[in-house]
C-alpha cells in the first residue's frame, strides 16, 4: 500500500480521518458512491471541502494510487468529484488509479479551488 506522505491525516479538531495507517489483511475496503443529503452536518461538509482540497493540492489533475486514502472519505466524493481513471478499476484495490473530474468538483467545492 502506498502512503501519500505530506497528505493531512484527518481534520483538525475532528475524529474525521484522510488517511490510513496500515493496510487491511482481509483487503481493502471497497469504495462505493455515498450519497451526499443536503441535511448533512456542517462538520460533515467541511471534511469533504477539507478532503478535497487536500485531493487538488497534492495530485492535482494527475491519476494517483488509492494508497492509504481513507475509504469511507473517499466514498463520499467517489463517482462524483473522484473517478476511475483507468478502464480495469478494482475499487477493492489499494493499487486503483483515481482522477479528480475537476469541472464536477469545482461545481461541488469551488472552495478548493480558489
Amino acid at each position: 500500500m502506498e502512503k501519500h506522505r505530506g497528505f493531512p491525516g484527518r481534520l483538525t479538531g475532528t475524529d474525521f480521518q484522510f488517511t490510513i495507517r496500515r493496510a487491511n489483511k482481509a483487503g481493502a475496503t471497497k469504495l462505493i458512491a455515498r450519497e451526499r443529503y443536503a441535511d448533512r452536518r456542517h462538520a460533515d461538509r467541511l471534511a469533504d471541502l477539507t478532503f478535497m482540497a487536500a485531493l487538488w493540492a497534492h495530485f492535482g489533475e494527475e491519476p494517483f494510487v488509492r494508497g492509504n486514502l481513507d475509504a469511507g472519505r473517499l466514498s463520499w466524493l467517489f463517482g462524483r468529484e473522484v473517478v476511475p481513471a483507468e478502464e480495469d478499476f478494482d475499487p477493492e484495490s489499494y493499487d486503483a488509479l483515481l482522477r479528480i473530474d475537476r469541472q464536477k468538483a469545482e461545481i461541488a467545492f469551488p472552495e478548493a479551488f480558489e
